[in-house]
């Protein structure tokens, strides 16, 4: 009998349905600025391991305060010395790789006063990070493609107003939006900014939280997985350690992430991929899943 001939149609059928069943690819989000031994950040792009990288981090703004940052040691912000890290961000972003501004972090000084203070500061963010125009932008002009709220202290009040704040100016250029709570469902700190559906990437920490964090099996683990699965956003991240002594626990072995864990998440409709802390401690961690996430 011939052989009968697949229409166009018939093909780009064939095409979607492969590209719809099993499992979706991701990509690993890392964040780099915290140790100056972990190499450049172009050199961290160059990798090829990662899809987003997290510039970590503004430590200090809020309330009046004068903004900060805090790169380790890489560069000296407060005397203008990281401006050539202009050159890396783009060299990272011309190969498709996104570069974010996180704010926060374990041990800075933040908070946010009041509504009006948040739209201050997020016109800070734009004019200094993003798409505006200042004489003082701290990492020189290029253009960041959005800002990470990794927000572990200060008050849980006004990051809606923020979050709200900087999405206005996507009508501009395209401002993405990107936070890292913890684990327990719903984060103290963030749920008010997540609320808004604003937030395009998610990347929850899944360690240094005993209630949710992988231990010995992923029974928790996945269970908290799908209650932050039901959240408004685009994209849910699973955040690991990327060696045991990048956190205090939830270090999961590459061979377990790739064949308990990641099987168990990736079918979910959310799903965007691995969030590894950090760039300082991913000695070949990356490596071993990428292929997997």
């Amino acid at each position: 009998m011939a052989q009968k001939l697949q229409t166009p149609l018939a093909l780009f059928g064939l095409l979607m349905v492969a590209l719809f069943t099993g499992s979706k690819a991701g990509v690993i989000s890392v964040y780099w600025g915290q140790n100056g031994n972990e190499g450049s950040l172009a050199d961290t792009c160059a990798t090829g391991n990662y899809g987003i990288v997290n510039i970590a981090f503004l430590v200090t703004f809020g309330n009046g305060q004068t903004p900060q940052m805090n790169l380790a040691g890489h560069c000296d912000p407060s005397t203008n010395g990281c401006t050539g890290l202009s050159n890396d961000i783009r060299a990272c972003q011309n190969q498709g790789i996104k570069v974010m501004l996180s704010l926060g972090g374990g041990a800075g000084s933040y908070f946010l006063s009041s509504a009006e203070d948040a739209r201050s500061v997020a016109n800070y963010l734009w004019n200094n990070f993003l798409g505006g125009q200042s004489s003082s932008r701290p990492l020189g002009d290029a253009v960041l493609d959005g800002i990470d709220f990794d927000i572990e202290g200060g008050t849980t009040q006004h990051w809606d107003e923020l979050a709200r704040a900087l999405s206005a100016f996507s009508q501009q250029k395209k401002v993405y939006l990107t936070a890292a709570p913890q684990c327990p469902f719903p984060d103290a700190w963030l749920k008010g900014a997540l609320d808004t559906g604003l937030f395009d990437y998610v990347w929850v920490q899944f360690y240094n939280n005993q209630p949710c964090q992988y231990s010995g099996n992923a029974d928790n683990l996945k269970s908290y997985w799908n209650q932050w699965n039901t959240i408004q956003a685009g994209q849910i991240f699973l955040g690991l350690p990327a060696a045991p002594e990048a956190a205090g626990s939830g270090y999961i072995p590459p061979d377990v992430l790739n064949s308990d864990v990641l099987p168990a998440i990736k079918s979910s409709s959310k799903y965007g991929g691995v969030m590894l802390w950090s760039r300082n401690y991913d000695k070949g961690y990356s490596a071993a899943i990428k292929s997997n996430v």
